[in-house]
C-alpha cells in the first residue's frame, strides 16, 4: 500500500507559480489551495509517496 507525507505551504500571490514549481522539483503534488488569513496569501497543500 503507497504511503504518503503532505506539507502546507504558505503562497504570495505573486509568487505562486514559483513556489509551487519549487515544491514539484521536490517531487510534491498540488492537492489544493484555500484562503490564507489575508487576501494577498494562499495555503497550498501538497502530498508525495512517502520514500
Amino acid at each position: 500500500m503507497q504511503k504518503w507525507e503532505y506539507s502546507t505551504v504558505p503562497l504570495l500571490v505573486h509568487a505562486t507559480k514559483q513556489i509551487l514549481d519549487n515544491w514539484g522539483e521536490d517531487g510534491w503534488e498540488l492537492v489544493a489551495v484555500i484562503p490564507g488569513p489575508n487576501p494577498e496569501q494562499l495555503v497550498a497543500y501538497l502530498k508525495r509517496p512517502k520514500a
